[in-house]
């Protein structure tokens, strides 16, 4: 397994761009097989979790040429709605497959989902939507076995907001007969952004971005050709990244009007952030202290649990003592024993942990647990003036990065992959 190390102490300067949004050209992917034809989509990040969706695509019957940041996904002749557990083990984003081939092909044999292990995230939701439009669903030898010989619109409750929950049932109701209404919905952009889409196609959605959605089904879908909007994590990162750091960056393509939240909290802490162009600026003077600042992860509006680990490594160099409370997880602070390792001073007590920021750090070898926690771990490394990091497992990072440490590089950074040697 490869290893990422960086010498830290350095300043950032100069700009960078943001990629194509992971979570959203994941449900993109997967919404290829509501329809026949080629669907074209833009703007993809080169990353491990768009080459697993990608093969999945093909074990289901379809024809994926995959060149980032173009992907082109067309009929093969035969499909074979069975999602095996060898893939979906690798990515939980896979179990959003299972609303349009039931919806496409009157029946679905899907794995229950792997991915980043940060919690318990039941598909419950998934199949109790699934089961109001009218599908058979049995649980059976690790998979979910989904049957209908046609979706019918109907109103689905959700019991609390599920992004890629809210994804599935819009992709599936888009070729249910009649009218879906979908309450209380995720906000997040990425829905949003699957609603265009959906629309592309020839759906009729209405209200994504809100908590409840209305979708009017089609017989047939058409195939689209789309840009996959910003990522606004890969964003955030690169925000905080610079704010820890201490230095003057200009990121190009952030989703300002996406990060409110995250930017509010920068700006609080001491951090420069605004709009110039078609860059987001984000400066700090290292010699001008940060100030603590407690935060609480929520749904889309609020702080993302996508950028807790990040924003906890820059509380780290704050004066003081701050408190992040994690609200959409329960086990989503396993970045902090490799924090500490590095000479983080934080404790943690349930869903919440303290962190007393100004103690000094070092470099030392640290383990990824996940996809956020490994991108932290760079972050801190950026920070420290005494001896090397070395990040392990950085599989993880590859999931949602694209090419971390080669942006990071351009920024001035000394930042660079080792192949093999985790």
């Amino acid at each position: 397994m490869d290893v990422i190390r960086i010498r830290g102490g350095k300043r950032l300067s100069g700009k960078i761009r943001i990629s194509g949004a992971k979570n959203a050209a994941l449900p993109i992917l997967c919404a290829t097989l509501l329809s026949e034809g080629e669907s074209i989509l833009r703007n993809v990040p080169a990353l491990k979790d768009i080459e697993t969706t990608s093969e999945l695509l093909r074990v289901l019957g379809r024809r994926v040429a995959l060149d980032a940041p173009v992907v082109r996904v067309g009929s093969s002749g035969e499909a074979n709605p069975e999602a095996p557990y060898e893939l979906v083990k690798q990515m939980r984003a896979s179990i959003m497959v299972l609303g349009p081939l039931v919806a496409r092909y009157g029946t679905a044999r899907v794995s229950l989902p792997g991915g980043c292990q940060i919690g318990s995230r039941p598909v419950d939701q998934h199949l109790k939507g699934l089961e109001a439009l009218g599908a058979t669903i049995r649980l059976q030898g690790g998979y979910i076995h989904a049957e209908c010989k046609r979706l019918r619109g109907a109103e689905v409750v959700f019991d609390m907001p599920t992004v890629t929950g809210t994804e599935n049932l819009m992709m599936a109701a888009a070729l249910a007969k009649g009218r879906t209404t979908l309450v209380n919905c995720a906000r997040e952009p990425e829905v949003e952004e699957l609603g265009r889409v959906l629309n592309k196609m020839g759906a009729r959605v209405n209200g994504a971005g809100t908590d409840v959605i209305h979708i009017e089904g089609r017989d047939e879908l058409d195939p689209f050709d789309h840009a996959i909007i910003s990522d606004r994590i890969e964003a955030g990162t690169y925000m905080v990244a610079a704010a820890a750091a201490g230095g003057d960056v200009m990121i190009e393509g952030a989703p300002l009007e996406d990060l409110e939240a995250v930017v509010a909290k920068l700006r609080q802490a001491g951090v420069e952030v605004g709009r110039e162009g078609e860059c987001v600026r984000v400066r700090r003077d290292p010699d001008k202290p940060l100030k603590a600042v407690d935060v609480i992860t929520a749904p889309h509006p609020g702080f993302p649990t996508d950028m807790q680990a990040q924003f906890m490594v820059l509380m780290c160099q704050a004066r003081g003592t701050s408190r992040i409370v994690e609200t959409i997880f329960e086990n989503r602070f396993m970045h902090v024993p490799e924090l500490r390792r590095m000479g983080c001073a934080i404790d943690v007590d349930g869903h919440t942990a303290h962190v007393h920021g100004g103690q000094p750090m070092s470099g030392a070898k640290v383990m990824a647990t996940d996809l956020r926690a490994s991108a932290s771990l760079v972050i801190a490394g950026l920070t420290v003036t005494e001896g090397d990091t070395e990040v392990l497992r950085v599989y993880h990072l590859d999931r949602g990065y694209e090419f971390m440490e080669r942006k990071l590089a351009a920024l001035g950074a000394d930042a660079e992959r080792i192949k093999g040697q985790g």
